[in-house]
């Protein structure tokens, strides 16, 4: 039985069991924010409490930290429960009510949480598809937002330009030798990875690309190698920082070929509806969270070496959405 957590009686016990299931309350703190296009929400009790949680990679850190700006400056006593190692820690606290909202990937919610083996072909359509699957288990969806975190094949400047290389579909009139190719192992043997990408695009496995020809790294190290020439088509996820930081090319996939990832705000089902104005508040940020942002924030924080609050609120402000006190 699904145990339901009131978010205005959330104790000091509850915190304390999470910490020892290692999930603790967020230990930083989030740059004080004043109303901007973001305003206090009319008819909010004063004790209106929300738990907003993350998993433990930048991103979504920054995507926590940004909702935990937000929902404070809404009116909400919030709890910040970002950075919560792990995909299943994140999803189980939604489903328990443990926490109130979270944004999460459509791909991950179907291919993983859900079970199905294969993805919908169409951002949309994967969200919708989605949102329905998730109706029994208690969870509402958000609308996405065009953030759309997949895998994708990458190009140092130099490559991109010798080769006149800008999509996936030109890989196969490219010359055998060309077809170098640096990858994690478990890209390298899934039955959604390398061996059919090639194949959606034309291009068999053996004859086209020979096995020299594809080098297996840690999903850090492909970044470097892209960048130093070790390969032609590095794999890659089109919002990480170093895209940014290394000068990478990104190839369109013009045949769409990698499932959809965009990211949504999951809610709670008992929190939302006793607060379903929430929706709307994350539709005003929704919107605005683009590769090309979270790529820019992902390179601060990964690169640069900035707070992930820090650079949610820079770019809340930035975008209007809330203001410097």
């Amino acid at each position: 039985m699904k145990r339901t957590l009131k978010l205005a009686a959330m104790s000091a016990a509850l915190m304390i069991g999470l910490t020892g299931c290692g999930l603790s309350p967020s230990t930083g703190t989030v740059p004080e924010a004043s109303p901007a296009k973001i305003q206090p929400m009319e008819g909010l009790p004063d004790n209106a409490k929300a738990t907003v949680t993350s998993k433990s990679f930048t991103e979504q850190i920054l995507l926590g930290k940004i909702t935990v700006i937000a929902m404070k400056t809404a009116g909400f006593d919030v709890t910040d429960l970002t950075n919560v190692p792990g995909s299943q820690p994140a999803r189980q606290l939604l489903l328990s009510g443990d926490a109130s909202l979270l944004w999460e990937y459509t791909g991950t919610a179907w291919l993983t949480y859900l079970g199905n083996e294969q993805p919908v072909d169409g951002s949309r359509k994967q969200w919708e598809a989605v949102r329905d699957a998730d109706i029994p288990n208690d969870i509402v969806w958000g609308e996405p937002a065009p953030l759309n975190n997949t895998y994708a094949l990458a190009m140092n400047r130099k490559n991109a330009d010798r080769l006149g290389i800008t999509k996936l579909s030109q890989l196969k009139e490219l010359d055998s030798k060309e077809l170098t190719f640096c990858v994690d192992p478990e890209f390298n043997s899934r039955r959604d990875g390398l061996t059919p990408m090639l194949e959606h695009y034309g291009i068999d496995r053996g004859t086209s690309v020979s096995e020299d020809n594809i080098g297996l790294y840690d999903v850090g190290a492909i970044y470097q190698a892209t960048a130093d020439g070790a390969c032609n088509f590095g794999e890659v996820f089109t919002t990480d920082g170093r895209i940014k930081a290394l000068d990478l090319t990104v190839l369109e996939d013009d045949l769409d070929y990698f499932p959809s990832y965009n990211a949504a705000p999951a809610f709670n089902g008992e929190f939302i509806k006793r607060y379903p104005q929430v929706k709307d508040l994350m539709n005003q940020i929704a919107p605005l969270l683009t590769d090309e942002a979270l790529m820019e924030m992902n390179y601060q924080v990964d690169v640069v070496g900035r707070e992930p609050s820090d650079v949610a609120f820079e770019w809340m402000v930035d975008e209007g959405l809330v203001a410097k006190p």
